[in-house]
């Protein structure tokens, strides 16, 4: 079946219907990863959005349940340029397609993904919708285009209840689910954590109240200065002196919580390749990376913290560590799922300091 893929800017692509064939409006976006498409899938972070992938052969491992990172996908739209037709792994249990049908997950294939990731690199990240429909009026959609809005995804993505993980392990952490990956809470887990999870807009009291041994705050959607009720919770957690580790929009909110501010990327940065360079250590690690928005560096308090990553394609803060010796936050996925995994000493630097050290001794 034809399917139409319309951006904002009046670009159109024409191919062929993969998935559902329910019109979808959502924000486009594009990602460079060559494998990973099913964490891609499943991730919180793209709620609201439609994925191009640049990378021209999708599907050809299939897909398992031992790969989602959520209890369901959030991608709204998938545009490739060829999707293979049957899995060749190991552990496959399904194809692609299947799934994208059974999640209903609107898609087209058959587009040319660099001539699209080339648009949206440089004029941003735009809406777009993808229809089956032969016949359509361009200015109805220009107008559902530009009513589009990416809004309330954290509530949407967030877990409904508390959740224990690694009951009577060691460490005792506090985890707030902002739309997390589950590779985080299990990168903790294998760490001897025991983690409970609580939802994002969790009272700090409550958190408080326990005898947790550090708070970690996880990746999620949308734009953090949305989040003004769970800016203020941060506020109290930071005051508290316990050892805090934040991840994506979790760095993001602390850093708006301690009077920075943040601001939108042309397009983003969304891979598995991003190199970031530690400036304490002067070393570069390839990250993956998933976000839209980032901290504005002139904006950060000298007295309050210090930019401790960088990237090192746009020069963009990747990393804050606080000047109470406490609290550490990144704006890249230490846990990967896709990517790799340089950097994920930073869940022992967190145990370090529940465990008593301070920066200076990890470093």
């Amino acid at each position: 079946m034809r399917a139409t893929l319309i951006l904002e800017n009046g670009s159109t692509f024409v191919g062929q219907s993969i998935g559902s064939t329910e019109e979808r409006v959502c924000e486009m976006v594009f990602n460079t990863s060559v494998v990973g498409y099913q964490e891609i899938l499943t991730d919180p972070s793209y709620a609201g959005q439609g994925v191009v992938m640049s990378y021209p052969l999708i599907g050809n491992y299939g897909v398992n349940e031992e790969d989602n990172q959520s209890r369901q996908p959030w991608v709204e739209a998938f545009v490739v340029r060829h999707l293979s037709e049957r899995g060749s792994n190991f552990r496959c249990t399904g194809t692609l397609n299947d799934y994208l049908k059974e999640h209903h997950i609107t898609g087209i294939e058959g587009v040319d993904t660099r001539a699209l990731t080339k648009i949206l690199r440089s004029q941003g990240s735009m809406n777009g919708m993808i229809t089956c429909a032969e016949h359509f009026s361009v200015a109805e959609v220009m107008e559902k285009l530009k009513a589009y809005h990416v809004q309330g995804t954290v509530e949407r993505t967030t877990c409904e209840t508390v959740s224990v993980y690694g009951e009577g392990n060691q460490y005792k952490v506090a985890y707030l689910d902002f739309g997390t990956k589950q590779n985080l809470v299990t990168c903790l887990v294998d760490r001897n954590c025991q983690v409970t999870v609580f939802p994002a807009h969790t009272p700090a009291e409550e958190i408080l109240s326990r005898s947790f041994d550090g708070v970690m705050l996880s990746n999620g959607p949308g734009d953090p200065a949305d989040c003004t009720d769970i800016i203020e919770e941060l506020k109290k957690l930071y005051a508290s002196n316990l050892p805090i580790f934040a991840v994506c929009l979790g760095h993001q909110l602390m850093a708006l919580a301690t009077g920075a501010k943040t601001e939108r990327l042309g397009y983003g940065h969304r891979g598995a390749n991003h190199p970031v360079k530690d400036l304490t250590k002067g070393r570069v690690h390839i990250t993956s990376q998933n976000h839209g928005y980032v901290v504005v560096g002139d904006s950060v308090d000298p007295a309050v913290a210090e930019v401790s990553y960088v990237n090192v394609n746009d020069g963009t803060v990747e990393g804050l560590r606080y000047k109470n010796g406490r609290v550490f936050t990144v704006q890249f996925h230490p846990e990967a799922n896709p990517g790799p995994v340089d950097t994920a000493y930073l869940f022992d630097d967190f145990i370090a300091l529940m465990g008593g050290k301070n920066h200076a001794e990890m470093s």
